[in-house]
């Protein structure tokens, strides 16, 4: 592939520019094949050597990969699985979640919140969530607690992590262990403290759109508890306790609790490697690009709210994984920049309490205002490390055409 063939001038990757007077250039809502390229001799010396080893999972790419993450979040413990809807149930099931257990989880995230919950043997009971950060609301949170409450489920979401102070006092007021959905939030930190990292763990996802994204499903858990990462890597393998990472006899261990496959592949891993080494510069590159959204998009009529990062009560490290914004006529929005080969998401179109597979939870519309007014009205706008200013400056021309003319 030649250079010329990805030169993001020239629209044939799909992430070339126009103008906002002439928006004849897509901007996809995702991708990283300039990255890819920029990568591919480190990634190809480590794919040339899981093949020349002959393990394709599990094996040593894998072990260099937790180390590396480990060190990069300041972890003590990280456990490559492959995915983070997997990393999210083995987590649950490592921190002692029984059948019928209830877990808090907030109404506005990814289904995987509450669906791990349930794989993992539990009953998901649902908060409302702040309508500025999107995260869980701690005084809701509280509200929801039951006598058979034994977790509360902390999602971080889109650019900022949910308010830990006041949710691990929640947590300690009712004796709740704190598990945290942090899928999208690698490199955000709390008081210098990573994600993930301030409950009993967490976890990190790695498909391809994150932040830090594989070439297909990959995930992880975080935490600094040696017994819990020793009963996580062991649900991962089988159940099988001792050496397993890149031994081939570890397949006859005995077996002690019931676990699953869930081990990491040899070739997410080393495309992680080699892309956890640009990952601050990445991460920089996520904020140009969000500032430069947030400059355009200011004063906007018919948006209704930008992205916030809101001040804590201890210093934060906020990461743009998604540019989330609210607006009237969201759906026309969408279609509007579809037609110009704007790629958008809709996070989320339901929030989980009124989706059919927890209808048998009993909730009904109008108990969670805030994540129900959150899923009418938000809409996230393209945002990656491969993405231009000029790309930025079409999306935003695009968005203003469309809010400042007439409904029809």
């Amino acid at each position: 592939m030649s250079s010329a063939s990805l030169d993001p001038r020239n629209g044939r990757r799909g992430w070339a520019t126009g103008t906002a007077d002439d928006p004849s250039v897509p901007v996809p809502f995702f991708t990283q094949a300039r990255t890819f390229e920029a990568l591919w001799p480190d990634i190809r010396t480590r794919l040339a050597e899981v093949f020349d080893n002959g393990k394709f999972s599990h094996g040593r790419q894998v072990a260099r990969f937790e180390e590396s993450l480990a060190r990069w979040t300041g972890a003590r413990y990280a456990v490559g699985v492959n995915s983070g809807t997997d990393a999210l149930v083995l987590l649950l099931r490592a921190c002692g979640l029984q059948p019928g257990d209830e877990v808090i989880v907030p109404a506005f995230t990814f289904v995987a919140s509450a669906s791990s919950v349930v794989l993992a043997g539990g009953r998901p009971v649902f908060a409302d969530i702040d309508p500025v950060t999107y995260t869980i609301d701690p005084k809701s949170a509280a509200d929801s607690v039951t006598p058979r409450t034994r977790m509360i489920m902390p999602v971080h979401l889109f650019c900022q992590m949910a308010d830990m102070d006041a949710l691990l006092d929640v947590a300690r007021r009712h004796r709740l262990t704190v598990v945290e959905d942090s899928a999208e939030a690698i490199g955000m930190r709390w008081n210098g403290v990573h994600a993930g990292l301030l409950g009993a763990g967490g976890v990190l996802s790695f498909f391809p759109t994150k932040t830090l994204g594989a070439i297909g499903d990959a995930g992880a858990i975080l935490t600094d508890d040696r017994r819990l990462a020793e009963t996580a890597a062991a649900l991962r393998h089988h159940g099988r306790f001792g050496r397993t990472l890149a031994h081939f006899p570890g397949i006859s261990n005995e077996t002690t609790v019931t676990g699953v496959n869930s081990k990491m592949d040899d070739i997410q891993a080393a495309v992680l490697i080699a892309k956890l080494t640009r990952l601050h510069e990445d991460i920089a590159r996520r904020a140009r690009l969000a500032a430069a959204y947030t400059e355009r998009l200011a004063g906007t009529p018919g948006v209704l709210r930008l992205p916030t990062v809101v001040p804590r009560t201890a210093p934060t490290d906020p990461v743009f994984y998604v540019y989330l914004i609210e607006a009237e006529r969201r759906d026309e929005l969408a279609g509007h920049l579809a037609e110009y080969g704007v790629g958008t998401e809709t996070y989320y179109p339901a929030p989980l309490h009124l989706q059919e597979c927890f209808a048998h939870l009993g909730y009904r519309r109008g108990d969670f205002p805030h994540a129900e007014a959150a899923c009418e009205r938000t809409l996230a706008l393209p945002l990656y490390p491969d993405m231009s200013v000029d790309d930025v400056d079409t999306v935003c021309g695009l968005v203003r055409r469309f809010m400042t003319r007439r409904p029809a």
